[in-house]
């Protein structure tokens, strides 16, 4: 039986592109009505296995996966940290009917930026989905009190550690440095290419060069080019 979508008022949000991972058609069809009433009509791709999914992506530029975890080649968490290195500008949503605390906190620590039950409400999920677009973390709120009880759980257990000035400033420095693929951008940057050259010259999408750029600016908090080439030479990155 197939789901029929009720009619989609104007998307809330601009038009974002969506990878469904899901083997069920009933659930790919429900997620897309959901997620086209936040993001628009024909927003969403719709595949079944990880090994579609993969060549998907190795094809097309999405900025969000909605992913299943039981698929029928593999546990579909396996397929968040190779997204994580392949289109790294992709967010991840779990969507599923696991929802124990295992499974979550995997696929959380692999990259995955949210955690949806498939038995929460459409409007549930549909709010969940648009809180996205002001920087939030769609959690099932079940999960959400469940993980937060943890924290807490273990925060009482163990005392605090105190930093002192100097740590914690190495700790930040350490934390806001450029990864490799970053600064593999940056000296591309100060050779003078642009954004669609340096992505001709990696091999990867543009989208994913304009990713790796507001990471730099914001890492060096600079708000120009010239800027993020002169404050990385500072610090010896670009030497």
């Amino acid at each position: 039986m197939s789901v029929r979508c009720s009619t989609a008022p104007d998307p809330i949000f601009t038009m974002t592109r969506i990878l469904i991972v899901d083997d069920d058609l009933q659930l790919q069809q429900r997620l897309e009505c959901i997620a086209e009433r936040v993001y628009g009509r024909g927003a969403c791709t719709m595949v079944g296995t990880l090994a579609q999914a993969r060549a998907m992506l190795e094809r097309q530029d999405f900025g969000l996966v909605l992913l299943d975890v039981g698929l029928p080649d593999g546990s579909g968490i396996s397929l968040v940290p190779w997204i994580r290195e392949h289109a790294p500008q992709v967010d991840v949503v779990i969507v599923s009917s696991l929802g124990d605390d295992a499974i979550v906190l995997q696929a959380i620590r692999a990259g995955a930026v949210g955690y949806l039950l498939k038995n929460g409400e459409d409007m549930e999920l549909e709010l969940s989905l648009g809180s996205m677009q002001r920087g939030g973390a769609p959690i099932d709120p079940v999960i959400a009190r469940r993980i937060l009880l943890q924290i807490n759980a273990a925060g009482d257990a163990a005392a605090p550690v105190q930093r002192t000035g100097a740590a914690a400033a190495s700790a930040k420095e350490q934390k806001e440095k450029l990864t490799e693929r970053e600064l593999e951008v940056l000296r591309l940057v100060a050779q003078g290419l642009g954004n669609r050259e340096i992505s001709e010259s990696l091999g990867v999408s543009i989208n994913t060069i304009e990713f790796h750029a507001k990471n730099i600016f914001r890492k060096l908090e600079v708000r120009t080019r010239g800027g993020a080439v002169h404050s990385a030479t500072q610090q010896g990155w670009l030497g």
